[in-house]
């Protein structure tokens, strides 16, 4: 299970989760880790998206908590991928940042949860050199699969 932040413009009229460029960019990411994106469920913190799609208040995330637990429930991940700081914080509850939890692997209620940088954030900062987002975002997701590949 992917969790991300909230709903883009294309996201919030589709009602659907990550199709815009950033839902683009995740297909891309998770394909070139050999994952199958259909084969997860894909989440965010808030469930509508927040005015001038600036990050979601505390209050936000409080009053949609109830249903992203639900969905937490009902499916049972082995692993949940926190994409970005927001849903990294909400769900380790931190106050660490993403550039400090990517890449790391966190047990919450007995579920397997990793941390990567959101996709939009990937979008901001084209660099591929050594080090950088990109090159980072590409070692989290060759470790995600292998740690898929053992959990099945």
């Amino acid at each position: 299970m992917f969790v991300g932040e909230g709903p883009g413009a294309e996201e919030d009229a589709s009602g659907l989760a990550f199709v815009g460029k950033a839902g683009q960019l995740l297909t891309k990411i998770l394909s070139s880790g050999d994952i199958d994106r259909e084969s997860a469920f894909i989440a965010n913190v808030v469930k509508c998206r927040p005015p001038e799609n600036r990050t979601p208040l505390p209050e936000e995330m409080m009053a949609c908590g109830d249903w992203l637990e639900a969905q937490l429930l009902l499916l049972c991940p082995k692993i949940i991928v926190c994409l970005g700081s927001v849903a990294a914080k909400w769900i380790l509850k931190t106050t660490e940042g993403i550039t400090s939890l990517r890449g790391r692997w966190f047990d919450w209620r007995g579920i397997q949860v990793f941390a990567m940088f959101h996709p939009s954030y990937l979008l901001r900062n084209d660099s591929r050199s050594k080090g950088s987002p990109k090159d980072l975002t590409w070692h989290d997701v060759q470790e995600l699969k292998k740690r898929l590949d053992s959990t099945r």
